[in-house]
C-alpha cells in the first residue's frame, strides 16, 4: 500500500512538471518553467560566460544558462572530438543537477567550419564563398559545419556573419560574403544548412532547429550596419540614413528570420552615433516588434561594456541600457558576478521591469526547447568521426575550386598561361603562403586571430602542386628566391603564392591594404625572371596594380582553408575557373570606399569580374 501511495505521489508530481514533457505544446512548457523560476535563476539564463572561467560549481551556484567557447578556447591542445565532448558533458551534467534541471547552451564561433578544433575541416572564409555565387554549396557547408560542431558536443554557432562590407579596410571584411546585399541575402542559405529546412506549415518568422542532434542553432550577426563603418574602422560608426540602413544592411536579416534563424547578435558598432547595444528602436522596436523575431538576441563579447567610453566605466548603466534595449542574453563573458549583481539590483529596484526579464528568459528557453536540449542535452558520441571527415574535406575542396577568381591570364589574351601544364622539366613554387596552413586559413582558425604555421591538419598549396604535377616534373620550393638563384635555374614556369598574414576584427583594420613583406619583392624577382602565375591569399582585395604588368597570370584565392588541393585542381585544369568577384577590386586605397553603382566607380577589376578557363580534358577532346 505504501509503495502505491509513493508511486501515486510521484506521478502526481510529474504531472505538474509540464516543461519536462515533450508532448506538451511549446508555449505551455515555457510558461510552466518560467512560473517556477526565481529571479536568480532567470538572470542566470541570461548570462553567458567563457569556458576558461567556468567550473561546475559556478554553473550551479549562479544557474548559468550559457557557455562561450571563444576564439582559441579549447579543452586541451590538439583535443580530440571525445575530449571536446567530455568537456561539454561535464558542464551539462552540473546544469542538469540544479533545482530545475535547465540545460545550458554552449556556443562557439564556428564561422568557417568548427575552426577552434584541431583536425576540423576549415572551409573558405565568406569572402571566397561569395565569389562562388552558389547558395546551395553554402547550404551544404552549413550542414557539414553543423555535424563537426556537434562532433565537439556543441549545439550553437555564432554564424552566419551577414555583414555587407562596404570598405575592405575593415578587418572583418573576410567574414562578409559581398559588398552587394543581394549576394549576402542569397548566402543566408547557410542557415537551413546549419539548422535544417523549415517544415511546411511551420509558424512564420519563428526560430527553427531540427532537433535530431545533427543540426545546430545559428546566429545572424552583427545587427546591424557593422559593414558600413566610416573608413572601415572596426566597431566604429555607420553614418547612413534609414533608407540606406534598411536597403543595404538590413535585407539579409529579413531572409535570416524567414529561414528560422534561432538567434541574432548585436554589433559593437554605432548607427549615426548611437551604440547598437543600446539601440532600443532597432533591437526591440524593429527586430522584435516589426520583424516579429521570436528567437533570442545576444550581445557580442563584452558588448554592453562598450556602450560607455571608455568601456566598463559605468557598468551598471551599461547593463541597464543593454537589457532595456532588448538584449536577452549577455556574452559577459568574464566578469559575470558583477553582471549578475548589477542586473539583480536593477530589477529589485524596479529600474528594469520583471516583464523585460521574462521576455528574455522566454526567448532563451524557446530556443533551448526547439533545439531539443531538454530531451537530448548530452553530446552524441556517434558523431565523433564527423570531425574532419573525408566527405567534408572533399566539400571544402569543391568550395575552394569554385571560389577562385582568375583576374589575369596571359600578357596577351592570345597566349593564356592557365591551365598550367602538369608535365614540365622543372618548376618553381615561391612565396610566404605556399607552404603554410595557417596563412591560407586566415583568422578565426585554432586561435582568435589565427596564426602562421602548419597549425592544423590539411593540404598546403605546395603539397597540392606536388600531388598534381606529373611524377617527372621537378618541383623546387624557395620561399623568397633572389635573382642569382632564379638566373641559375631554367624554370619552365613559376607559381608565386603570397598575401596577407592572419588577423581578425580590429587587428585586421588596414589603411594601406598591402600584402605581407616580402610579398611584393618576391613577385618582382620571380616574375621578372620566369613566366609566372601569382596567387593572392587574402581576406579582401589588396593593392596590386603596380605589379600586375609583371605577372603572366593572377588568381584571387581569398582564404581557402585547409584544402589547398582545390587551388591546384584549377591551376592545372582538372576544373575550370568559374569564380566572379563579389567585391570591387580597387586600384588604390585613396578610392575607398568604392562599391558597384557608385558614381566615381573606376576599379582595377569590377564587381562580377572573373575570367574562365576550360578544363584540360575538354580542351584535349576538342
Amino acid at each position: 500500500m505504501v509503495f502505491f501511495l509513493l508511486w501515486a505521489i510521484a506521478i502526481q508530481g510529474a504531472e505538474y512538471l509540464k516543461y519536462k514533457d515533450p508532448k506538451q505544446p511549446l508555449h505551455a512548457r515555457i510558461n510552466d518553467l518560467i512560473s517556477r523560476m526565481t529571479l536568480e535563476e532567470k538572470i542566470g539564463q541570461m548570462t553567458q560566460i567563457e569556458r576558461n572561467v567556468t567550473t561546475p560549481e559556478i554553473i550551479k551556484k549562479y544557474h548559468i544558462g550559457s557557455i562561450l567557447i571563444g576564439g582559441g578556447s579549447e579543452p586541451a591542445p590538439h583535443a580530440s572530438a571525445d575530449t571536446w565532448m567530455d568537456m561539454a558533458d561535464e558542464f551539462q551534467k552540473e546544469a542538469l543537477s540544479d533545482r530545475l534541471g535547465i540545460p545550458i547552451i554552449i556556443g562557439t564561433d564556428a564561422i568557417h567550419g568548427q575552426n577552434n578544433a584541431f583536425n576540423a575541416t576549415i572551409f573558405p572564409h565568406n569572402v571566397g564563398l561569395g565569389a562562388t555565387r552558389d547558395p546551395q554549396l553554402v547550404k551544404k557547408i552549413g550542414a557539414a559545419t553543423a555535424l563537426e560542431v556537434r562532433a565537439t558536443g556543441i549545439p550553437y554557432t555564432f554564424a552566419p556573419c551577414i555583414a555587407v562590407c562596404r570598405d575592405p579596410r575593415w578587418g572583418r571584411c573576410f567574414e562578409s560574403y559581398s559588398e552587394d546585399h543581394k549576394i549576402v541575402q542569397a548566402m543566408t542559405e547557410l542557415i537551413p544548412g546549419l539548422q535544417g529546412d523549415i517544415p511546411a506549415n511551420y509558424p512564420m518568422n519563428f526560430p527553427y532547429v531540427n532537433n535530431e542532434r545533427i543540426k545546430v542553432a545559428g546566429c545572424a550577426k552583427h545587427f546591424v550596419g557593422d559593414g558600413g563603418t566610416i573608413n572601415g574602422i572596426d566597431e566604429y560608426d555607420t553614418i547612413v540614413d534609414w533608407n540606406g540602413l534598411k536597403n543595404i544592411h538590413m535585407p539579409a536579416y529579413l531572409d535570416s528570420i524567414r529561414k528560422g534563424v534561432a538567434t541574432v547578435m548585436v554589433s559593437y558598432s554605432s548607427w549615426n552615433g548611437k551604440k547598437m547595444h543600446a539601440n532600443y528602436n532597432l533591437i526591440t522596436g524593429y527586430l522584435k516588434n516589426k520583424l516579429k523575431f521570436k528567437g533570442f538576441v545576444i550581445s557580442d563579447s563584452e558588448g554592453i561594456d562598450r556602450i560607455t567610453s571608455p568601456p566598463h566605466v559605468n557598468y551598471t548603466y551599461s547593463v541597464q541600457a543593454g537589457i532595456q534595449a532588448g538584449i536577452d542574453m549577455v556574452m559577459v563573458p568574464y566578469k559575470f558576478v558583477e553582471f549578475i549583481d548589477d542586473l539583480t539590483s536593477l530589477v529589485k529596484r524596479n529600474v528594469i521591469p520583471m516583464s523585460r526579464i521574462d521576455d528574455a528568459v522566454e526567448r532563451i528557453l524557446r530556443v533551448k526547447f526547439i533545439l531539443g536540449l531538454f530531451e537530448n542535452p548530452m553530446a552524441d558520441r556517434t558523431l565523433a568521426s564527423q570531425l574532419g571527415s573525408q566527405e567534408h574535406r572533399e566539400l571544402a575542396r569543391e568550395a575552394v575550386r569554385k571560389s577562385l577568381v582568375l583576374l589575369k591570364n596571359g600578357k596577351n589574351t592570345d597566349e593564356p598561361l592557365l591551365p598550367l601544364p602538369k608535365k614540365a622539366r622543372k618548376i618553381l613554387v615561391a612565396g610566404s603562403h605556399a607552404n603554410d596552413i595557417g596563412n591560407q586559413c586566415g583568422g578565426w582558425t585554432i586561435a582568435w586571430h589565427g596564426h602562421s604555421g602548419n597549425i592544423t591538419v590539411g593540404n598546403t598549396i605546395l603539397t597540392a602542386i606536388k600531388n598534381t604535377v606529373d611524377p617527372g616534373t621537378e618541383v623546387i620550393y624557395n620561399e623568397n628566391p633572389d635573382r642569382e638563384f632564379l638566373n641559375s635555374n631554367d624554370f619552365s614556369y613559376a607559381i608565386v603564392i603570397v598575401g596577407e598574414l592572419p588577423y581578425s576584427e580590429y587587428v585586421g583594420d588596414s589603411k594601406d591594404l598591402t600584402i605581407a613583406e616580402p610579398g611584393y619583392s618576391t613577385i618582382t624577382n620571380v616574375c621578372e625572371s620566369v613566366k609566372c602565375v601569382v596567387t593572392i591569399i587574402s581576406g579582401r582585395p589588396v593593392v596590386i596594380e603596380p605589379y600586375l604588368e609583371k605577372m603572366d597570370a593572377m588568381v584571387a584565392a581569398w582564404l581557402p582553408g585547409t584544402e589547398g588541393q582545390g587551388v591546384a585542381d584549377v591551376l592545372y585544369g582538372n576544373y575550370g575557373f568559374t569564380g566572379k568577384l563579389a567585391r570591387t577590386w580597387m586600384r588604390t586605397v585613396d578610392q575607398l570606399p568604392m562599391n558597384v553603382g557608385d558614381p566615381h566607380y573606376d576599379p582595377l577589376f569590377p564587381f562580377g569580374y572573373g575570367l574562365t578557363t576550360t578544363p584540360t580534358e575538354l580542351i584535349a577532346a576538342q
